[in-house]
């Protein structure tokens, strides 16, 4: 599906995935290489056990970082599972609908930074220099 000639189609997971993956792809270096390694999964909502932990709403969580920060890493750590990057479908959906006035590609970008600058330990300067919602 051409989504610039349809702006305004929700796009299934599949297609909602490959619009993550792009813009995971057009983070710059070094940050990419290392994002590399970080899971992505892209769900319609975050599972129930997430939302009761965070003590959330099913639309009030469009992403989350799953892990260890690099900043808080130990070559001691034993990972459980690797560090995770959630997209939420339905939730970034309705907040692009709310807006109406941004690309839906850019509001995902937007939640991956944001969750990658968890992953990195980034403040809202080096954000910024990614992102310019931030600036």
């Amino acid at each position: 599906m051409d989504h610039a000639s349809a702006p305004w189609t929700a796009p299934g997971l599949a297609a909602f995935e490959t619009m993550a993956a792009a813009a995971l792809a057009a983070i710059p270096e070094p940050f990419r290489s290392a994002a590399a390694a970080i899971a992505l999964r892209v769900e319609d909502f975050a599972p129930a056990d997430m939302l009761d932990e965070l003590q959330m709403q099913p639309f009030d969580l469009t992403g989350l970082y799953d892990g260890i920060p690099l900043t808080e890493k130990s070559t001691a750590d034993q990972p459980t599972h690797p560090d995770t990057i959630w997209l939420f479908r339905r939730p970034i959906l309705d907040e692009w609908a709310e807006r109406g006035n941004e690309p839906l590609g850019h509001l995902i970008a937007h939640v991956l930074v944001h969750e990658l600058a968890h992953h990195f330990g980034w403040s809202d300067d080096d954000i910024a220099a990614i992102d310019e919602w931030w600036t």
